[in-house]
This record gives C-alpha cells, structure tokens and sequence, in this order.
C-alpha cells in the first residue's frame, strides 16, 4: 500500500486523538474519584502482567543472536526469577541477572 503524505499525517493525526481520548477516559473523568477496591487490587498486578511480555521476548529470541537461543540468557533469566522469588528484592535480582549474563557470555565465549 502506497500512502500520500496527507493521508499518512491524517493516520498519526487520528492514532493520537484515539489513544488521547483512551487516556483521558482514565486520568480525566475518573481520576479524582475513588477507585473502587477490586478495581485497586487487580491494578497492582499491572507490572506482573506487563513485564514479562517485554522481557520473554529478549530472553528467548535476542537480536544479538539473530533469533537464535542463548543459554547465557537463559541462565541469566533464570537466575533473575530465582533471586526475585526467594529475596523478593528486584535490585538484587537484576545485579544477579547482569553478573550472570556477562559472566556467562565470558565463559561460553
């Protein structure tokens, strides 16, 4: 498909309204109210829910190995799970995550 530069403008023009307007559904109309509590208790799994989608991607395709698995990312991902699960500390566990990769990746050439 061949856009004009008019139409391709329109499209980002549209695009922005729509995800203004999705926001402000949000922040804007229900902002200042009380949220009610199950409303609250499924936000906090927001992060939960959301990090591993962009994570899981990283680990088992990376593009620094052209799509192909990598076991220093692989132990690296599991000693982030590990680390996080048994501490609950996510400092901890990305340190633990960054020394593991880089060491490993040393060690496997």
């Amino acid at each position: 498909m061949n856009y004009s530069t008019a139409e391709i403008w329109w499209i980002i023009a549209i695009l922005g309204v729509g995800t203004f307007l999705i926001r402000f559904s949000f922040l804007g109309l229900i902002g200042s109210r009380p949220m009610p509590e199950w409303v609250l208790r499924h936000l906090r799994y927001t992060a939960v829910a959301i990090l591993p989608g962009l994570v899981a991607p990283l680990v088992l395709w990376p593009t620094a190995t052209n799509g192909e698995l990598d076991p220093a990312r692989l132990m690296a991902a599991v000693a982030v799970v590990a680390i996080g699960y048994w501490f609950k500390a996510v400092v901890w566990a990305m340190i633990t995550g960054t020394v593991v990769l880089y060491s490993m990746q040393y060690l496997l050439g």
